[in-house]
């Protein structure tokens, strides 16, 4: 059987790599620049040093900074007319997931033209979108290197999934410089999101030999490096590691796609506009216990990546420690506990379920679900796993 291994043409990498990425920029011979990033960068000054740089290099840009949590369609219509009044022939984002996807969804539709929500589902683009360049500066979402975009439909209260070979940008940029005193609640949620990349990638029924090194590296990592990021907020190091970490887990599942880890998480940060590593995290043991029937052997190897000493375990065994290793992790770095805690409401949860069974992102989880079943999962996820 055949497959494809989707990856910028150009990834760069490691402390103090922005200047060199830069240089890099400019070669590509581009004029001027958005930069898509959120206000707190903004302020921060992030976005004037990227502009500084750039015009060192004789490169104009503007900034747009209205790229919200869970970015929306009407966030990207509002970059889009200022990328169109400002006529710039590439876009940079600056930032984590939601920078990244808003980016996409705005450098998309410059391209191809209409709305963004046109694109939803998989390949429906015609063209490659305007040259976007993605600096990051979480270690998480991997949304800086990934073909996937994730927009919110505010009308529908949804997020759609764009799964499109034609948004993945022509260059990443993971400076860990970047990261350093994010603050741990952000820390721990895009770390979580990064393991559940690796984890529903590893247990994906398109997963690769090449998804699956990735997918064990990036857990492997994590399980090593999380928590003294989370603590140590300026802990060079281990930020540098996260970083990796977060990018193995995205050629992982950029490539073997996801599960309904993200399917479910996905409704809950479109209904309730929650943020999505946290959802992922929660979610992560309670869909891995339901998985456990048909992936036990795989889980029983993450629980060996974390760390775990599953020696003379039987796969069930193995599967079981796996999904106590996530849950310590996730109580080790803060994550809440259960769904309730995020003020998820049990009627809710059919048109939830409903909505998540629509997700391309279900479609490679390694065991189906009807209706009933991904209901009983979000109320399972109601409270805390035993």
């Amino acid at each position: 059987m055949s497959s494809t291994f989707f990856i910028p043409a150009v990834n760069i990498m490691g402390a103090g790599c922005l200047q060199e990425a830069v240089l890099a920029i400019r070669g590509y011979g581009f004029r001027k620049a958005l930069i898509v990033t959120d206000s707190v960068l903004n302020k921060l000054g992030v976005a004037g040093k990227i502009q500084a740089l750039l015009a060192a290099q004789q490169i104009e840009s503007h900034v747009f900074d209205g790229a919200k949590p869970n970015p929306t369609v009407g966030n990207v219509k509002a970059g889009l007319a200022q990328l169109k009044e400002q006529q710039c022939d590439f876009v940079i984002s600056l930032g984590g997931g939601s920078s990244h996807d808003c980016a996409k969804g705005i450098a998309l539709c410059a391209a191809n033209g209409g709305e963004i929500a046109d694109y939803e589902g998989v390949d429906r683009s015609a063209k490659p979108q305007l040259p976007l360049v993605s600096i990051n500066t979480t270690a998480g979402t991997a949304a800086e290197m990934t073909r996937f975009c994730i927009i919110t439909d505010e009308e529908r209260h949804i997020k759609m999934a764009i799964v499109d070979r034609n948004v993945t940008p022509i260059m990443s940029v993971n400076d860990p410089e970047l990261m350093l005193a994010k603050p741990k609640g952000l820390t721990a949620a895009t770390g979580m999101d990064a393991l559940t990349h690796a984890v529903e990638a590893y247990v994906s029924i398109a997963a690769t030999p090449i998804t699956d090194a990735c997918a064990l590296k990036a857990v492997e990592l994590i399980a090593r490096n999380l928590r003294t990021a989370v603590t140590q907020g300026d802990n060079l190091p281990a930020r540098e590691q996260m970083a990796y970490a977060q990018f193995l887990a995205g050629m992982a599942f950029n490539n073997a796609s996801l599960g309904f880890v993200h399917a479910m998480a996905h409704q809950l940060g479109g209904f309730y506009d929650l943020p999505h590593g946290v959802c992922n995290a929660v979610l992560l043991p309670h869909v891995q216990a339901f998985n456990a029937t048909t992936s036990a052997a795989r889980l029983a190897d993450v629980a060996r990546a974390m760390d775990v000493n599953v020696t003379g375990m039987d796969a069930a065994a193995g599967a079981a420690a796996c999904i106590a290793a996530i849950r310590q992790l996730s109580v080790d770095v803060g994550i809440p506990a259960s769904l309730r805690e995020l003020g998820v409401k049990e009627e809710d949860i059919p048109l939830l379920a409903s909505n998540a069974l629509k997700d391309a992102c279900g479609l490679t989880n390694p065991r189906p679900a009807s209706q009933a079943e991904i209901e009983g999962i979000f109320r399972r996820a109601m409270t805390p796993l035993a």
